[in-house]
């Protein structure tokens, strides 16, 4: 059949030109690439030709007619205009898809529904039958493409997603289809002169059996045994015929195509196996499993591609964690793969910055809904490569000077928090700053929290120091590794600062001061103890003697216990939190302080201090220790310590009784005391006081002060 018809090759976004380009070789005259698509004429043959050759095309579909519709009803006369006995067997079946936009109708399964009404009622006018409804591999697939009331309805000649080549028996998550990874591939320029190709985490084997595919002059859809056209009433079958033997003779063999690749996952190179002995690729594609750290070129190889398709945070793997991977993949390509050109295809364009090489090339694509990005490098040789040997030696006289200030802290203060009778207390603080952490003993456990590095630093030189922290901790500190907690501190914000990190229930009971708390070291940011605040809890127990104590951004209620075992006639607990306020009951039932005059309120400390000058009641000694920043929904304004503390300040002391004292105390490194609290209070800064002795190496810690109404 000559007779010229007009096509429409779909694809994903952005790999338009390469789909066009592929049209134009198969012998079209004319293909125009459009959005998502290449639109292009000529027969019968060249529209089974694309749907067998290109590597790139998502469907090929024929358009039958065109037409406005504003209702369902038009759509039905629309479909209805189409003779579709010249196109489907009476007894034959059919499945419609439909893809709406900007369209007066608004619901795509309605649609299909009434398309598929106005063909089955034609049939049963004309012939009093009807056709069935099959989805997976009818007879005929109709496509509606309705776009601002534009509707074209075209047969699916492709049948079912071209990138289903029919050579993947095997599966893994999250693999990448087939039409992608051909166009990465080629915007890659694979096949390279070397043939030689590498992929250091191939998953199920689906680049590398694309780049077989390519290298050989493989027809992808050579294998498939279904395609949309075959049982299609306007099927020219000797034109297909043709094209099969077409491709069987373009096949070509190579004793140079070398494609190997690697995985760390046994699962990932069973299915990878699989998929290349479907392919009837083993001659020329191996796998291994090996991990990455261990990758390296075979020595049989040439230098040619090396490509990965790492997991980037949307459907496998963690986003943080996965930087340490991408650090990996730039120091591997720097030390084993030199003179080889290297491809990273991500959807996070974030994690691409850890590679910590310049990329002299980028593409963008679609995978699905997520916009990625392809960066191709060119590893030149290191002029003075460090061999292994050398960076093992270098990697351990950074984690000796770890060991050696941990130690000196070590006999310091353990021997110090001994003497004291302190079971809870900091032996580390980024003494070092290479190794940004604070490292702080809970009796027989150790809690650690990594600062947050920022962004300029090299994530491969923040995962070497973590491992070297947690292989370090153990050793000098002598407790079993199981007892090691690890966090990442961040500046939490919201309802974050009370939101489970995790569901451990990891609670025990530790001993300050001759009282017993409740700490609880992984399920939370922070462990229900203000180490810093020691002497300051004691501070409270020697000035609560018959007093009336208030305790505002209360957290976990140690500083009331502290109050009530020092004699305080009535303690008043406020915090926003049921978590903490309940952890706060729990403290002081454990210390046998179940007396009625111990009071728990929970609010909104801002809103609560509004209310609260109203009532009679009156404290001789408040408490108040705000967080830094805090935008929690519960709350009505976004709380600021800085800009908001001058309030705040003035209204704990008007709760203050004659002669009563505040104490105020942040965490916030850059705070200023506003000057007209100093000018019009009596205010004594006891932070050097308050500061214990395990935390004077980081003496800004905390600040805090004592505050009194001035005798006028």
């Amino acid at each position: 059949m000559t007779n010229p018809h007009t096509f429409f090759a779909s694809c994903p976004k952005g790999v338009e030109d390469l789909l066009q380009k592929e049209i134009q070789q198969l012998g079209a005259g004319q293909a125009k690439a459009v959005y998502a698509g290449v639109e292009f004429g000529g027969d019968l043959k060249l529209a089974y030709q694309v749907c067998l050759w290109s590597r790139t095309a998502s469907r090929v579909l024929m358009p039958l007619t065109k037409g406005e519709i504003k209702t369902d009803d038009d759509l039905y006369r629309l479909v209805q205009s189409i003779n579709w006995g010249q196109h489907l067997a009476m007894d034959g079946s059919l499945a419609i898809d439909c893809h709406l936009s900007h369209s007066s109708l608004s619901n795509s399964h309605y649609a299909s529904l009434k398309a598929k009404d106005a063909i089955v009622d034609q049939f049963r006018e004309l012939y009093e039958t009807r056709p069935d409804v099959e989805r997976s591999r009818p007879d005929i697939r109709v496509n509606l493409h309705i776009n601002k009331d534009q509707c074209t309805v075209s047969l699916d000649l492709s049948g079912e997603a071209l990138h289903k080549r029919g050579l993947r028996p095997a599966s893994t998550q999250a693999p990448m289809k087939e039409n992608l990874a051909a166009a990465v591939l080629m915007r890659a320029g694979w096949p390279n002169e070397s043939l030689s190709l590498v992929d250091l985490m191939c998953g199920s084997g689906t680049l590398l059996i694309e780049a077989a595919l390519m290298a050989l002059n493989i027809a992808p859809g050579i294998q498939r045994e279904y395609f949309g056209f075959l049982n299609w009433k306007g099927h020219d079958a000797k034109a297909w015929r043709e094209c099969l033997q077409e491709a069987s003779a373009a096949r070509k063999e190579s004793e140079q195509l070398s494609i190997r690749g690697y995985d760390v996952s046994p699962y990932a190179l069973d299915a990878a196996k699989q998929n290349i002995a479907a392919a009837g690729l083993e001659k020329y594609i191996t796998v291994k499993q090996r991990a990455l750290l261990d990758t390296q070129p075979e020595k049989d190889m040439q230098p040619g591609l090396v490509i990965v398709n790492p997991p980037y945070g949307e459907r496998m793997g963690d986003v943080e964690e996965l930087g340490y991977l991408y650090a990996e993949l730039g120091d591997i390509w720097k030390h084993q793969f030199a003179n080889w050109t290297t491809t990273l295809f991500t959807g996070n364009v974030d994690l691409a910055r850890h590679i910590g090489l310049r990329a002299h090339k980028q593409n963008s694509f679609m995978n699905g809904p997520i916009a990625c990005k392809l960066f191709q490098y060119t590893i030149r040789e290191l002029k003075n490569p460090q061999s292994r040997e050398q960076r093992q030696a270098k990697d351990e006289e950074s984690r000796a000077m770890f060991r050696n200030r941990l130690k000196k802290n070590k006999k310091h203060i353990a021997r110090w928090a001994a003497k004291n009778n302190i079971e809870c207390y900091r032996v580390y603080d980024a003494d070092l700053p290479e190794y940004a952490v604070a490292i702080d003993v809970y009796g027989d456990w150790v809690h650690i929290q990594e600062y947050q590095a920022p962004q300029s630093i090299d994530i491969r030189k923040i995962q070497q120091r973590i491992q070297h922290v947690v292989d370090v901790v153990p050793e000098v500190l002598n407790i079993r590794p199981d007892k090691l907690v690890m966090k990442t501190r961040r500046q939490q914000k919201g309802l974050q600062q009370y939101e489970k990190l995790a569901e451990s229930n990891n609670e025990f009971i530790v001993h300050e001061g001759g009282l017993q708390f409740i700490v609880n070291l992984k399920d939370y940011l922070d462990t229900g103890l203000f180490l810093d605040h020691r002497i300051t809890r004691q501070m409270v127990r020697e000035k609560s003697a018959g007093k009336d104590f208030l305790n505002l951004f209360a957290y976990t209620g140690s500083v009331s216990v502290y109050a009530a075992d020092g004699g305080a006639a009535s303690t008043t607990t406020v915090d926003m939190s049921n978590t903490y306020l309940n952890w706060a009951k729990r403290n002081f039932a454990l210390n046998r302080f179940t007396q009625p005059q111990h009071e728990f309120i929970k609010a909104d400390c801002v809103q609560w201090l509004k209310k609260a000058r109203e009532q009679k009641k009156r404290y001789d000694l408040i408490f108040l220790d705000p967080p830094t920043f805090s935008n929690s929904k519960t709350m009505e304004a976004v709380f600021d310590v800085q800009k908001d503390h001058p309030w705040l300040i003035r209204s704990a002391m008007n709760l203050l009784a004659d002669g009563g004292e505040l104490i105020f105390s942040n965490n916030f490194r850059k705070f200023k005391l506003d000057p007209k609290i100093i000018e019009f209070n009596d205010v004594e800064d006891i932070s050097k006081q308050t500061i214990p002795e395990d935390f004077k190496r980081r003496e800004n810690i905390h600040r805090c002060w004592i505050i009194r109404k001035r005798n006028t």
